[in-house]
């Protein structure tokens, strides 16, 4: 089957490749070498699993259809489907869509490569994927009962049947109060009235399993692997259900067929996605643009606080339960947004793990802090919009899931914020899945929870109903996108279409936050309200910002105040503490007068003057330095020698009092000048004692194998590269060239004479020594006659080889040739040639 796949792929056009790639993405991770081997990828059990999780409801069953009337030959007949599907109401269009797209995914093919496509052959790992019960439906009951015989002819099978034969011949009563004697299944199903009327007389209990089994999958196993009683038991006695063991029972086709004698073979079909039933919100836009400027104000306080000493980073490399729950009480955030906004910054680059300068002594076994990076003070002077754009932006790709923080993973314990354990890799996948939903509804209509997941079960049920994972990660998508402010009254707003439907593209950008033309920026810039440049001072010292702050008035601001309380208008209060900040950050009295003359509206109060003045007055009365080291001694000329020595200079010596000097270096280097300059100075601890030194030996530390790296990387686990990749454009048409070359290189080489075993005029194999020789012979023949020859070599890797060329010249232990087909120059070492022939 793989050669025939591969003569498909062969003769589709470059566009054709091109959607298969786009569609299958991980088909290209690494580039196939030619098209077999892309064929074989196809139809990998992995890759066919990946293309089947992305396929909606409807789809899927349409391809259990084609697996359904596939016939002895392997090949689905279209028509088949067509006239079974228009049985079940369903357009054929729509049906037509689907088998196009199986097409497209190549999870089915034209039987012949060229002619008629009403008959396709699926790929042969679907029914290992899908079970082997096509469209729900069971096996034949002569093939059930024939493996149930098989099994256990003389165990519990037989035991089961003579009992019934005995309790007939006794006269037990049945069901009907009538000797019954046991039903043969094959005999039942042969005779469709008496098939009926067996329906028919099934008690209403017993008639609830049958319905449920016709649904599919048409198996049955007892709860607790109990035997088999009840209803199942009298179904099993009827013939209407195969037992196959104590405690498993199966559908027969022909029974399930019955029960679907008004759906037809095929069931029920979903053609649609069921109705999302949303409201309109004609607020949403104002509603998700006052909650996204909401969100960055939040995320810009939780990171100027971590900005004051940052918190601790744990051994594990995340953030402790308790500097969480710190980070809420001090902020007034929740602890869900907090973990939010602190996976948002470290997947932006705004929040990283840097030494800390002073280690933390007792339970943190670590000296990083998590600190706000550089890019945090490049962000936080951005625009209002551009600062949420690069939020949301963020959210929507990064590999992280905020929602896990504070749950327990699989050995109990509880997942941290910033920890590997947060890293998943189908965490974006959902998120746009469940934007998808809001932005198939209309514009500015919400919708109910309930009805996403819904719709989402319809669109991707295999993965939706793989132990509830998709759910769980589109609830906390829902309520993250809402905490950001990109869904609004539960509906999507404009701007948040706008980010759904971005496809950033540039490697150097992936964002676009440099972008000159932001669509997403602008579309949001026209909901906020317009940056102030004014405040209102008041005689309580208190500052109002009637709107939200333009950047460089909000830096001015923290500096010198202090801000209470947030909303449309912010309200900042001056303090003694805020003023001294102020000045400890270079600003001057005269300098606060002017800032507060400049920014006020009002009048500025003679309190908030008189305080300024006051606080600058105290301020600078007292100074706090830092030295390396110091020098001291009561001989005042001595230290007045060694501070005009010259060979000192680069120590930078000071003198605080007329017997100590001070040096911003080491109290190591300061020892080992002075004696180099042939001074005798001793060192002293901090109480003044002369401190004893001896030679040390030295030691080489510990070595730690790469063992952090190691664990970081097994701690993320295993991300998919082909979730992130997108072929488009120029990198896709380059795939499917570099494909196409690779498919005739291969195929040229195949049909090499090389590729056959030596021999020489008898039969007999040459050994490597006369075929070497033979190869100088022939690629002298072709440079003479400036023929192409088919060359045999084995690389640096020790991989043997062979490339039609045409050799221009050799010498040196070098052959030089030319590559028709390709236009390029190759040299390969002569003692490297195995074979040479002459191409015919």
């Amino acid at each position: 089957m793989t050669s025939k796949l591969a003569d498909h792929l062969r003769a589709a056009t470059d566009d054709e490749l091109g959607v298969l790639l786009q569609l299958r993405p991980d088909l290209a991770v690494p580039v196939p070498a030619d098209i077999s081997q892309l064929a074989g990828r196809v139809q990998s059990r992995v890759s066919v699993a990946r293309a089947l999780d992305g396929l909606d409801r409807f789809t899927l069953e349409v391809l259990d259809g084609l697996r359904y009337v596939r016939g002895e030959d392997g090949c689905a007949s279209v028509e088949t489907l067509l006239t079974l599907t228009a049985a079940a109401g369903v357009d054929s269009a729509r049906v037509r869509e689907a088998v196009e797209r199986l097409r497209q995914l190549r999870l089915v093919y034209n039987a012949q490569l060229h002619g008629d496509d009403n008959q396709l052959r699926l790929v042969g790992v679907l029914d290992e994927l899908l079970g082997p019960y096509p469209a729900g439906l069971g096996r034949p009951a002569a093939e059930l009962v024939e493996e149930a015989w098989s099994t256990s002819p003389n165990g519990w099978q037989g035991e089961r049947r003579r009992a019934a034969r005995s309790r007939a011949t006794s006269g037990e009563a049945g069901s009907a109060g009538v000797p019954e004697p046991p039903v043969d299944p094959v005999a039942l199903a042969a005779d469709p009235a008496g098939l009926r009327r067996a329906l028919l007389s099934a008690p209403p209990e017993a008639r609830a399993v049958l319905d449920r089994l016709a649904e599919g999958p048409p198996l049955g196993q007892a709860a607790s692997h109990a035997p088999l009683a009840g209803p199942v038991q009298w179904l099993v006695e009827h013939g209407l259900l195969v037992a196959l063991a104590p405690d498993l029972v199966e559908l027969p086709r022909e029974v399930g067929l019955v029960l679907r004698r008004d759906a037809g073979p095929l069931g029920q079909l979903h053609p649609s996605p069921p109705p999302l039933d949303g409201q309109h919100r004609p607020n949403a836009d104002a509603a998700g643009a006052g909650q996204a400027m909401e969100a960055v104000r939040q995320l810009d306080t939780l990171l100027a606080l971590l900005g004051e000493a940052g918190t601790p980073r744990l051994r594990t490399g995340g953030l402790g339960v308790r500097e969480l729950r710190r980070l809420a009480k001090e902020t007034g955030i929740d602890e869900a947004t907090i973990a939010l906004l602190l996976e948002v910054a470290y997947a932006a680059g705004l929040l990283a793990a840097a030494p800390s300068p002073e280690r933390p002594q007792g339970e943190y076994p670590t000296d990083e802090r998590w600190l706000p990076t550089p890019a945090y003070d490049t962000w936080r002077t951005a625009s209002i919009a551009r600062q949420w754009a690069l939020v949301a932006r963020t959210w929507l790709s990064m590999t992280r899931a905020p929602s896990l923080v504070g749950q327990r993973d699989d050995r109990d314990k509880v997942i941290g914020a910033l920890s590997v354990e947060v890293a998943r890799a189908n965490a974006p996948a959902v998120r746009r899945a469940v934007l998808e939903v809001l932005a198939t509804d209309g514009e500015s209509v919400s919708v109910d929870v309930e009805a996403v997941l819904a719709w989402l079960a319809w669109r991707y049920p295999r993965r939706y109903r793989r132990s509830g994972v998709m759910e769980h990660y589109a609830r906390a998508a829902l309520r993250e996108a809402a905490a950001l402010g990109v869904t609004g009254l539960d509906a999507l707003t404009s701007y948040g279409r706008i980010l759904l439907a971005e496809r950033p593209d540039a490697d150097d950008d992936p964002l676009g936050v440099r972008a000159e033309s932001d669509a997403l920026v602008a579309a949001l810039d026209r909901l906020l309200p317009a940056p102030v440049d004014h405040v209102l001072v008041q005689a309580d010292l208190t500052v109002v910002v009637p709107g939200p702050p333009e950047p460089t008035l909000a830096t001015e601001l923290a500096a010198v105040a202090d801000a209470e309380s947030r909303g449309g208008a912010t309200v900042f209060r001056v303090t003694p503490t805020s003023v001294r900040r102020a000045l400890d950050a270079g600003f001057t009295a005269a300098d606060l007068h002017a800032l507060f003359g400049r920014r006020s509206r009002t009048p500025v109060p003679q309190t908030l003057t008189y305080l300024i003045d006051d606080v600058a007055r105290r301020h600078g009365g007292l100074r706090v330095g830092t030295a390396g080291a110091y020098l001291r001694g009561d001989d005042e000329n001595l230290l007045a020698e060694v501070l005009a020595d010259r060979r000192l200079a680069p120590l930078a010596l000071r003198r605080l009092a007329p017997t100590v000097l001070a040096t911003p270096h080491t109290p190591a280097r300061l020892l080992s000048a002075l004696r180099d300059a042939g001074y005798a100075p001793v060192p002293e601890d901090a109480t003044g004692a002369v401190v004893v030194t001896r030679p040390a030996a030295n030691r080489a530390g510990v070595a730690r194998p790469g063992g952090e790296l190691f664990g970081l990387a097994a701690g993320f686990g295993y991300v998919d590269d082909a979730e992130r990749l997108q072929l488009t454009g120029p990198r896709l048409a380059a795939v499917v060239e570099q494909i196409r070359r690779g498919d005739r290189i291969a195929r040229a080489a195949r049909r090499s004479p090389l590729a056959k075993p030596l021999v020489d005029e008898n039969g007999t194999p040459i050994s490597a020594s006369q075929a070497h020789a033979q190869a100088l012979a022939v690629l002298r023949q072709g440079i003479t006659e400036r023929k192409r020859v088919w060359v045999g070599y084995v690389d640096a890797h020790g991989t043997t080889g062979s490339r039609l060329v045409r050799p221009v010249s050799m010498g040196g232990g070098f052959l030089h040739a030319e590559d028709d087909r390709s236009q390029t120059r190759h040299t390969f070492a002569l003692h490297r040639i195995t074979a040479a022939a002459l191409d015919t």
